[in-house]
């Protein structure tokens, strides 16, 4: 595919995605069960940085990204790896038109499970008016920010993007306003009820247990016993410095993993005040960081470099 002018009268899906993003790969395996249900809508996979034309064209500035298309024009996108977001609109768009004498039953049946779907798309679910990076409302600005400050990790929906789920969630939980938090599948409440969790002290206990950002910096820093924290990654660096410390690594004949800081900007923000190290790339040998470009080329030009990647030193 040279260009993005699908001319389908039915539903098409565009992925312009990158093969080093784990997110993309995650999205691939929902747009291939979004597949399976939606026979009528195509899916297309386009990887964003071979067709840079096309890429600009469409503002694509970040993987994955989703452009939705119907008779040839773009009528709506998704930015980022939210799988219900995708899900909803692919089942609103793509769903066509015909009226069976049962249509609204079948409908309110399609609705309850597209719910039950939502609802489970994470242990934790916040169905909000806007984004947790745009609230539109007071009462969702407040539980964002409550959640935030407790490390409680979740996925969230913006019901004012689908006035169906809207509507049906509140009478599917028989809860009349949001925001709604869900646990494993199950209303916990709104806000009044997070604020009332945090006065008596039990909402950690509330939520699935998360990873600290902390615990998951020292895991990802001990995944392998030399790590690179780098843009991109080692087929593809995504800058002049982390092209030139891959090729010194490489020319040292030593085993090393690498961790692509642009798939993650909590990791890309929280690793500079771990280590109290403000740039990248981020070398890391046993869990110790040992410093940046400059640092690895001094080792190299004093023969230090080999031992220390080895751990001899």
């Amino acid at each position: 595919m040279s260009s993005c002018s699908v001319l389908f009268r039915s539903l098409t899906v565009v992925h312009f995605h990158a093969p080093w993003a784990p997110q993309c790969s995650q999205m691939n395996d929902v747009m291939a069960e979004l597949a399976k249900e939606h026979k009528h809508t195509m899916f297309v996979k386009l990887e964003a940085e071979a067709v840079p034309e096309v890429s600009e064209k469409y503002e694509i500035t970040s993987v994955p990204t989703f452009l939705l298309f119907k008779g040839g024009e773009k009528i709506d996108r998704v930015d980022g790896a939210h799988a219900p977001e995708l899900t909803n609109k692919v089942q609103r768009l793509g769903s066509g038109g015909g009226g069976a004498a049962r249509a609204g039953d079948v409908r309110k049946e399609d609705l309850n499970e597209r719910l039950k779907r939502l609802i489970n798309a994470a242990p934790c679910m916040l169905f909000m008016k806007g984004s947790p990076q745009e609230p539109r409302c007071g009462f969702s600005r407040q539980i964002v920010q409550i959640l935030k400050d407790h490390n409680v990790q979740y996925s969230s929906f913006d019901i004012l993007s689908d006035e169906e789920v809207r509507q049906g969630l509140k009478t599917y939980s028989n809860w009349p306003t949001y925001p709604q938090v869900y646990v494993s599948g199950e209303l916990l409440g709104g806000l009044d009820i997070i604020k009332e969790l945090v006065e008596s002290g039990e909402l950690e206990n509330t939520f699935p247990k998360t990873v600290s950002l902390e615990n998951r910096l020292k895991s990802l820093i001990n995944k392998s016993p030399v790590m690179l924290f780098m843009k991109g990654n080692k087929e593809a660096a995504k800058c002049g410095f982390s092209r030139q410390i891959l090729e010194i690594m490489n020319s040292a004949g030593v085993e090393y993993e690498t961790f692509d800081i642009l798939g993650d900007e909590e990791v890309r923000q929280g690793l500079k005040t771990y280590s109290n190290w403000p740039t990248f790339p981020q070398l890391y040998v046993k869990g110790e960081l040992i410093g940046g470009l400059d640092i690895v080329k001094e080792l190299k030009e004093n023969g230090e470099l080999a031992s220390v990647l080895k751990g001899e030193n």
